[in-house]
């Protein structure tokens, strides 16, 4: 009796850790992922502005502004996309 007793606590502690490690997922690295998949949807079907030209004539962009297609180019549209050359 005391075995099965020591294996039901066991039981009971993983499936508590199994469920703790769900809500982690699921509160806190769940809503960065989709986030960061909506984003970069959005910027896929985006029209974008051409990466300005430094001094020398090189475009060395990080982020450019893009724009949904078929809304209008204002700043409430405007979305913050990596620059893709």
């Amino acid at each position: 009796m005391k075995e099965s007793t020591g294996s039901l606590n066991s039981t009971v502690v993983i499936l508590l850790a199994v469920g703790v490690l769900i809500a982690f997922f699921y509160y806190t690295v769940w809503p960065l992922v989709r986030t960061n998949f909506e984003q970069n949807s959005q910027c896929s079907k985006a029209i974008c502005d051409e990466c300005p030209a430094d001094s020398n004539g090189q475009k060395n962009c990080d982020f450019v502004t893009c724009y949904p297609k078929g809304k209008e180019h204002t700043e409430e549209n405007a979305l913050q996309c990596v620059w893709k050359g």
